[in-house]
């Protein structure tokens, strides 16, 4: 492993967040979303239209990294054993060999995730869960660390496969890229007329500003901030809240109570602070739980949405003082 740089860890993320915004103008939430998830070993899910820059922010990212990283394009014929692998027979031994996939790496992009049909998405439950693939009963640990970070469109797109419940609940962070403002694509296009190539991104001054050891030391850093007994009781509450709506069928279970947790505290530590508030368990529930409760039918026909009933929650649920 890189040894770490001189700077203090949360010197160096705020460094890569510098980094990013070289190349991509705005989504500054998306930003930072795709840090926190790196704090909390967690996923993301990016949905936005196509050209609001998902994948550029993603390969953004990965060149301001100093890790390896795979990009897989999914697609409707795309295989579960053209992402984790597969055994291959080799003739001159007679023997077969495990030849790993895409998904063995520090960071794997999933570009249109939802444009491949539901058995190929499940091929990622195992890595993104346990972090190991198994093949023939053997199961391959993957490296450290390991963070898949996946793109779609959204659902009412034309060939398009929703993401079963079970895959949603394994992204830590479900982030949403909206249009930029008139400001913000002036902006891009300026950058556009003066040279810039999305394709090339060194060429934009993006250069490894983070290693391995840099994430591991944050992540030390972010282990120590506190949590007080009424703030995990906030967390519970507001978990409990959504299971009660009249507007859900589903609310959130307690995997999505204990990302909310995580996400809270590398909010805090961000923020400079080592202590969570309500207010960092605010500022993540709508990214952290939007996609793990699901609307009523009637509720959809209302045009209701799932962010509409998280912020209504969170103006009723008490908060501590």
């Amino acid at each position: 492993m890189t040894a770490p740089s001189a700077e203090t860890p949360h010197a160096v993320l705020e460094s890569l967040r510098a980094e990013i915004g070289k190349a991509v103008v705005g989504q500054d939430a998306a930003v930072t979303g795709l840090v926190v998830a790196l704090l909390c070993r967690g996923h993301v899910l990016l949905e936005g239209v196509p050209g609001v820059a998902k994948t550029l922010l993603v390969r953004t990212l990965a060149t301001a990294l100093e890790l390896d990283t795979k990009r897989v394009q999914f697609t409707p014929d795309l295989m579960p054993s053209d992402v984790t692998g597969s055994l291959v027979y080799d003739t001159r031994s007679a023997e077969f060999s495990f030849q790993p996939g895409p998904v063995f790496t520090h960071l794997l992009i999933a570009d249109e995730i939802n444009r491949t049909p539901p058995k190929t998405q499940s091929s990622l439950l195992e890595a993104m869960e346990e972090r190991q693939v198994t093949v023939d009963g053997k199961p391959r640990p993957l490296p450290d660390p390991f963070m898949v970070a996946a793109t779609q469109n959204p659902v009412e797109y034309e060939g398009t496969y929703p993401l079963p419940e079970a895959q949603l609940d394994r992204f830590l962070l479900k982030l949403t890229l909206p249009l930029p403002t008139r400001d913000q694509e002036i902006d891009v296009l300026t950058r556009h007329a003066s040279g810039f190539d999305p394709r090339d991104l060194r060429s934009a001054g993006v250069r490894p500003v983070a290693t391995a050891a840099d994430l591991a030391a944050a992540r030390e850093a972010v282990h120590k901030v506190s949590m007080a007994p009424e703030v995990t009781g906030y967390v519970v509450d507001l978990c409990r809240a959504t299971r009660d709506s009249p507007s859900l069928s589903l609310g959130t279970s307690p995997r999505g109570a204990t990302a909310l947790l995580a996400t809270a505290r590398a909010w805090a530590w961000l923020s400079g602070r080592d202590y969570v508030t309500p207010d960092d368990v605010k500022a993540l529930a709508l990214p952290t739980l939007r996609h793990r409760v699901k609307l009523r039918p009637e509720a959809e026909m209302e045009g209701i949405t799932a962010d509409s009933v998280l912020t209504g929650l969170l103006a009723r649920v008490p908060v501590p003082r």
